[in-house]
């Protein structure tokens, strides 16, 4: 197999920053909807090869970012419980709930625990059946076939001390609900890499379709987007609209089949509330009866509570591409990573965290490119 020397790269990449600016004919404005997508594009340095009129902000592609802060204070709420372990993937430990965090609960001797995979949960509550392990699960599409796995494997188990927080969000249903929002206006969407692996294409098919917006699927390293960009500028430019996959070693037009089976299997769908986004019709993933025992909230009798946003915060309208991180009053003042306000600053996928790591007053090497 030939190595491509860094040279021939950034040919390559430079090559493709002109053909965007040749293609752009018009304003275009295109969202990334993944978190990999956003914090690639800015630890790459890429929005400074982009031409004045191609638009790039960024979408909803965060799980922990779009969780609302009911469904954080409900997480938070859980490491009160006696005889409870809470197990969280690691960005969730810093989210501000409205009164404390995952983290500082844990400094008051709470126990919970960093998981890097749905099984590392389900393994402690089979290591210690006197002790109650709830896995808070956040993720789309991405991480829900784990956590059906996991649940599928503690029904089949008779784990009674196995429970889940399930935070699970559906993408298609949340890119419909920017799609027809008209604050947004969207002209092409960067697709999610990870979220298309269990998807396939089909599901977005309708953005095209039915609301006229350009889609392409890319991978993460600098060539893959920006020949994504290419791609839907040359669609917006054509009035020509469709689904392109420029992913395919690893996106497959179906998608991951027997991912999603395990997926129906455990799963229906809710309407779910998303930061930012207010409630979407069926965007939620929801245990089936047959598992619902696995369900803490239902367990426990908890709900999970509609409460505001910190004052100030502007997540939500990050979230929705309606304004770059700096925009909000809180950026980089009160709101920093080592004291963040929203999760938009916590997640290592979140825009305001990528943006002030590695965007601000940063000259990248792709501005020397002619």
């Amino acid at each position: 197999m030939q190595v491509r020397r860094p040279d021939d790269m950034r040919e390559r990449i430079r090559m493709l920053s002109g053909a965007l600016r040749g293609l752009a004919d018009r304003p275009v404005k295109v969202m990334e909807v993944c978190g990999t997508h956003t914090v690639s594009i800015f630890r790459q340095g890429l929005r400074a090869l982009l031409p004045p009129d191609v638009e790039l902000v960024s979408g909803p592609g965060c799980p922990v970012c779009v969780t609302s802060q009911g469904e954080i204070d409900a997480a938070v709420s859980l490491a009160g419980l006696s005889g409870t372990t809470v197990a969280t993937y690691g960005d969730m430990l810093k989210v501000p709930g409205s009164g404390t965090t995952l983290e500082e609960e844990r400094s008051r001797g709470a126990d919970i625990r960093v998981v890097t995979s749905a099984d590392q949960a389900l393994s402690m509550a089979r290591g210690d059946r006197k002790r109650n392990v709830v896995f808070v699960a956040v993720g789309f599409e991405t991480t829900a076939p784990a956590t059906a796995s996991v649940v599928i494997d503690a029904v089949r188990e008779d784990l009674d001390n196995f429970m889940v927080l399930n935070l699970h969000k559906s993408v298609p249903p949340a890119l419909e609900a920017l799609a027809s929002d008209p604050e947004v206006k969207l002209d092409a969407l960067l697709l999610p890499g990870h979220v298309s692996v269990i998807t396939g294409l089909e599901p977005y098919r309708f953005l095209p379709e039915k609301y006229g917006i350009a889609c392409a699927v890319a991978g993460f390293d600098a060539e893959d987007i920006m020949l994504a960009l290419v791609e839907v500028t040359k669609q917006v430019r054509k009035q020509e609209p469709l689904v392109a996959s420029l992913y395919g070693r690893a996106v497959r037009p179906l998608g991951n089949t027997e991912a999603r089976s395990v997926m129906e299997k455990v799963f229906t769908m809710k309407d779910a509330s998303w930061r930012g986004l207010g409630v979407i019709p069926s965007s939620g993933y929801s245990l089936r009866e047959e598992f619902s025992r696995l369900d803490v909230l239902e367990r426990l009798g908890m709900t999970v509570n509609s409460t505001l946003p910190p004052e100030g915060c502007m997540c939500g309208e990050v979230l929705k591409g309606l304004i770059d991180p700096p925009s909000c009053g809180l950026f980089g003042a009160s709101c920093t990573p080592v004291h963040p306000v929203g999760p938009c600053m916590v997640s290592t996928e979140g825009s305001c965290a990528a943006f002030y790591r590695f965007q601000r007053g940063r000259r990248t090497d792709w501005e020397h490119l002619p």
